[in-house]
């Protein structure tokens, strides 16, 4: 019996040490042992999808020697401007703000300055394209300088689950792949990173320049939506067993 005892308390003792030594290993930052069978991979899920916002944006620039003048000049056009793109304006459908508005020193090549130059901007922005092309044609003290399209935040909220939900499934399915591949009957999920992206979803607009002749003021400017894509990935470890 007493021995028995002793035998029990040697390993008890062994035990409490064992795990003292750990304890100690990891206070002072020693490394353990690499874990074993474990697997990094990466899957990426990728949707198409229709670009729904529209945004055009029409400017006008100004040049003179009188700065209050110049100012009251780019004021006054985009007062007429705005009048119209108002009475167009309608919830989600077409939304109007103002943009850029400046003036700037004018210098000649000596550097000496010899006037002023400004700056008024107006932007159209929406889902329904044949609203804005239409109220930016009937705008006649500003013309159109650039053209661009985007997702909408319903339509980009939709996409990224869908490529979301791809890029999950398409790990979950690589994982059991090269887990039976090594010869393991499955995994355990040891850690996962999922990251979008879209090309800067901040909202981005690919502007186009839009040149637009006298003899075509007045007249809807063309447009047409292409495509974008977004992406997510799916990255981590598994635990092959």
């Amino acid at each position: 019996m007493t021995k028995n005892c002793s035998v029990s308390a040697a390993r008890i003792l062994a035990t409490v040490a064992l795990l003292g030594a750990a304890t100690a290993l990891r206070a002072q930052g020693l490394p353990f042992p690499p874990p074993q069978n474990v697997l990094q991979l990466a899957a990426t899920g990728t949707v198409e999808v229709q670009q729904d916002i529209l945004s055009i944006s029409l400017t006008t620039s100004r040049e003179g020697t009188d700065p209050v003048v110049l100012q009251e000049q780019l004021k006054k056009a985009l007062d007429a401007a705005l009048v119209i793109a108002r009475a167009a304006a309608q919830p989600d459908r077409m939304e109007v703000r103002t943009g850029q508005f400046g003036l700037w020193p004018r210098h000649m090549q000596d550097g000496r300055m010899n006037g002023w130059h400004g700056t008024a901007e107006l932007v159209l922005e929406g889902r329904d394209f044949p609203r804005i092309t239409q109220a930016a044609a009937r705008i006649q003290t500003l013309t159109v300088a650039r053209v661009g399209y985007d997702l909408s935040r319903e339509q980009r909220a939709k996409v990224e689950r869908e490529a979301q939900a791809l890029a999950i499934e398409r790990f979950k399915g690589k994982a059991g792949d090269l887990a039976r591949e090594f010869g393991f009957s499955g995994y355990g999920l040891r850690e996962v990173a999922v990251n979008l992206n879209d090309q800067g979803f901040a909202p981005r607009r690919s502007a186009m320049a839009a040149a637009v002749s006298r003899e075509a003021a007045g007249m809807p400017l063309p447009v047409e939506a292409g495509k974008t894509a977004v992406t997510v990935t799916v990255s981590g470890s598994v635990q092959l067993r």
